[in-house]
């Protein structure tokens, strides 16, 4: 979920004819789903032609997952799972990958320094966005020498390499 801030500029005065072309616009280009979205989405954008300078307002949005892109990195992450020999557990193998592509927050440890916890790719709590932003890292850590020489330990970096590429390649990644 997106939390966005947004703030009226000092200095920057619409007319009622730019206003108005602003509406026609965004209320051409997108608009709320029936009755009630549409006067919901007018009401928001009236709202903020009405703001003052230094006002500010907070939106938060979500952008539904699409199945078939959770199925598909779903799948792709099994495959993995399957064709390593590092891993027995696959929740192991899935915070595994979550932390070595990034998708973590920093809290503090127990020894004072500061320690990775994994974040969630539950429906509930990821977007999209979010999602895709996640699954473009962790396909770019396997591809990574370090993810490799993980998984496949007793195979050549060349060889590695091509196990990736054989696994990735079956998703068009």
């Amino acid at each position: 979920m997106a939390d966005i801030t947004l703030v009226r500029q000092h200095g920057v005065e619409l007319t009622e004819a730019d206003k108005e072309a602003a509406r026609r616009v965004m209320f051409g280009f997108v608009d709320g789903l029936g009755e009630k979205g549409r006067r919901q989405w007018r009401g928001f954008w009236s709202r903020l032609l009405r703001l003052e300078p230094g006002e500010m307002v907070e939106v938060k949005t979500h952008q539904s997952r699409l199945g078939w892109y959770h199925r598909k990195h779903m799948a792709l992450e099994q495959a993995v799972f399957e064709a390593q020999e590092k891993f027995e557990d696959f929740e192991a193998f899935r915070t595994w990958l979550k932390v070595g592509s990034g998708f973590v927050d920093w809290h503090p440890g127990p020894k004072g320094g500061v320690i990775p916890v994994p974040k969630s790719i539950s429906y509930s709590n990821l977007e999209q966005g979010e999602m895709e932003e996640f699954h473009l890292a962790a396909v770019q850590f396997l591809r990574h020498e370090c993810a490799g020489r993980t998984l496949w330990k007793h195979l050549k970096p060349v060889q590695r390499i091509e196990m990736i590429e054989s696994i990735l390649g079956e998703f068009r990644e």
